[in-house]
């Protein structure tokens, strides 16, 4: 749809001129038609559109085949956010992170519960079973206490989850690209006398890798949203809401406080999510080999992701209770030097089963929670960018 904008003359009869006022030019109106693309609306010169269809009558407009716009000419000044906002969404990296985004926040909403349950044992505060830990939150805070601190578990989830994902994509296949490279180039080789060395990175695995990096970045970002957590569900009587939490953790310790138990997090986080990446893909890539498929059902992804969630959380779970009381133990008056110190007191205090405890109820959140993760994951990135996370 063309709209032609008043010519000079008109413009001047309604309005007086002055002799100092610049020129002024006509412009057009293209797209906004019924069928046309709402995001194609332009505002361009008249003369810039006309530059190659001459014609005797200017009532007389022209065709829209006619004034097709050769885009090799510069068209300033054009403004065309909306369409330049759809094709940021529709980048592969925005997908992912969207992608990331909504299957955490999904995830974290059905499965609050058993985070409050397992994260009260981990750090023994009340029964050390699950149905007893149920019934303690339930008669001490209701129903709504199973959901304590899941605002701010909301909040951390989505961007870590984002973060988390996009960072495993993104990484996992600029190392995919540097091994292909470097292959193609050849290793590069140092000679010692008789000794012939080669230095080759085919060996490392780019989703091990990818998940080592997904892990540390997301961690380093959403961390104060980890210890904001703890807080309001370990002791919501002192830190009632996000805001008293907020305030009385940077009164008594600063900024540094919101960032307590950040190295143990890290040693913590390296294998776990290390684990559940290369997990997850080796045992999909496997099985699609095995059967003969191109990608795996909803059903699928369920299962081998609850896997992938219940053998990276089975190695790494000393690492999570030293952490765990790392990060909770200033509230008891009692809190280990380092994250050493933490596991022998665990295992002086409640012997090797004590490195464990909270297991079944951290593999009842855990395996759920990957599981649901990344088949909604998987479930976004078909909606958000079809076929091409695939290739």
């Amino acid at each position: 749809m063309i709209q032609r904008a008043p010519s000079q003359s008109q413009s001047q009869s309604q309005s007086p001129s002055y002799s100092h006022s610049p020129q002024k030019k006509n412009y057009c109106i293209i797209g906004g038609g019924v069928g046309e693309d709402v995001f194609g609306i332009m505002v361009v010169p008249k003369e810039l559109l006309l530059e190659h269809h001459q014609t005797d009558s200017l009532s007389a407009a022209p065709s829209t085949a006619e004034l097709k716009l050769n885009r090799s000419l510069p068209l300033f000044p054009m403004l065309d956010i909306g369409r330049a906002c759809h094709e940021i969404v529709q980048t592969r990296e925005v997908g992912e992170f969207l992608s990331g985004a909504l299957a955490g926040a999904m995830t974290k909403a059905v499965l609050a519960p058993l985070e409050t349950i397992r994260t009260r044992m981990v750090v023994g505060v009340g029964s050390r079973n699950i149905y007893g830990s149920f019934v303690q939150v339930i008669e001490k805070q209701g129903w709504q206490g199973l959901w304590a601190g899941n605002a701010i578990n909301m909040l951390r989830i989505i961007p870590t989850q984002a973060i988390e994902l996009g960072t495993f994509e993104c990484v996992k296949r600029a190392m995919t690209s540097a091994q292909e490279k470097w292959n193609r180039a050849g290793c590069p080789k140092v000679q010692i006398g008789n000794v012939n060395l080669s230095f080759s990175i085919s060996w490392v695995s780019p989703v091990a890798v990818a998940g080592a990096a997904a892990g540390v970045v997301s961690t380093i970002v959403c961390h104060p949203l980890e210890v904001l957590k703890d807080r309001l569900t370990v002791s919501p009587e002192i830190y009632p809401s996000i805001s008293v939490a907020v305030r009385k953790i940077y009164k008594d310790s600063g900024i540094g406080g919101l960032y307590a138990g950040i190295s143990p997090t890290l040693v913590g986080m390296l294998p776990y999510s290390t684990c559940i990446y290369f997990m997850y893909e080796t045992m999909k890539k496997s099985y699609c080999l095995s059967k003969k498929k191109e990608s795996l059902s909803r059903a699928e992804m369920l299962l081998i992701g609850a896997l992938s969630g219940l053998t990276a959380s089975t190695i790494s779970y000393p690492l999570e209770v030293a952490r765990k009381r790392l990060m909770v133990g200033a509230l008891q008056g009692k809190c280990p030097p380092h994250m050493a110190a933490a596991l022998s007191e665990v295992v002086r205090v409640e012997g090797l089963t004590g490195l464990y405890r909270g297991w079944g109820a951290s593999c009842l959140k855990v395996m759920p929670s990957s599981g649901i993760t990344w088949m909604f994951y998987e479930a976004w990135k078909d909606i958000l960018l079809g076929e091409r996370h695939k290739t």
